[in-house]
């Protein structure tokens, strides 16, 4: 929705889960020269100060990125990932900013991959534009569009290896259909790709009905995991989130199984607070 500003919850506990698994996502990829593409359906700003009037209003930062910043022997997907979250703090004394998936994406990739971001929101749109121009240089595409006719455009990618990363808000209940269609479509024209899809654990029966609406697209190997800081509230409130990983690396379960307890440890809560991960290999 066009209200929606991620900044808001920048580096909240569901950013830490989805950016630890997008950068051992992309850090495969990397392992072989062939070049690719990373597809951002929804890339907000990119980059967020964490003492902005937004990010700092909830300060949901301090339960999330905050809880695994400064922890020293951590699993190796949250240490690959803690480093270039530190990389964007380099010459700060504290956590002060928290990057977005498109300056993750950036921050990997090399010039002969490419980058095509996604952002309807005018005002984010604009800040991506100019938080990405230092660094993507002419490896990006940067559309002030639609992310889900943004993604379906650009199938299949030219490269035919592509990372996608599919995350919109979810404030408006349609997009749950619409991001099972676009999944569903996407692999008739792109089975090989890498999607990784993120949603938010709402007790809503959008929500939990889609992790089964995703199996259901076509997929021959998927990967689904859910990290619920606590358990399922009364009220309407996100009490955790998941990812939908189709045609994950073979890595990325043994990568998670290290990772989860840590996570569950450092930002959940101790009595109510769960993981879970499941895995069809196909």
């Amino acid at each position: 929705m066009l209200s929606y500003r991620h900044a808001f919850h920048a580096g909240n506990h569901a950013d830490v889960l989805k950016h630890s698994v997008l950068v051992s996502i992309l850090e495969y990829y990397l392992r072989k020269d062939k070049p690719f593409w990373y597809i951002d359906s929804h890339s907000g700003a990119g980059f967020y100060k964490l003492d902005s009037k937004h990010a700092s209003q909830n300060a949901e930062y301090k339960t999330g990125i905050s809880k695994v910043y400064h922890k020293e022997d951590l699993p190796e997907m949250l240490a690959n990932y803690q480093v270039l979250v530190k990389e964007a703090n380099t010459g700060k004394r504290s956590l002060t900013f928290y990057p977005g998936s498109p300056w993750f994406a950036a921050k990997l990739l090399r010039p002969s991959d490419k980058l095509r971001l996604h952002e309807l929101h005018s005002s984010d749109a604009k800040l991506l534009a100019e938080n990405m121009k230092n660094l993507v240089r002419k490896r990006a595409h940067i559309e002030k569009s639609d992310g889900i006719t943004g993604v379906k455009s650009v199938m299949p990618p030219p490269t035919k290896r592509a990372v996608v990363l599919i995350d919109p808000s979810f404030e408006d209940k349609k997009e749950y259909r619409k991001v099972a269609k676009l999944l569903k479509d996407s692999l008739t024209r792109f089975n090989s790709g890498t999607f990784a899809v993120w949603y938010p654990q709402l007790t809503s029966i959008e929500s939990r009905d889609f992790p089964d609406a995703l199996k259901k697209c076509g997929a021959k190997s998927w990967l689904h995991v859910t990290l619920s800081v606590k358990g399922k509230p009364k009220d309407k409130g996100m009490y955790g989130s998941g990812m939908f990983v189709v045609n994950p690396p073979y890595l990325l379960a043994k990568q998670l199984e290290e990772a989860l307890p840590k996570m569950k440890e450092l930002m959940c809560d101790p009595l109510s607070g769960s993981f879970n991960l499941e895995v069809e290999e196909g």
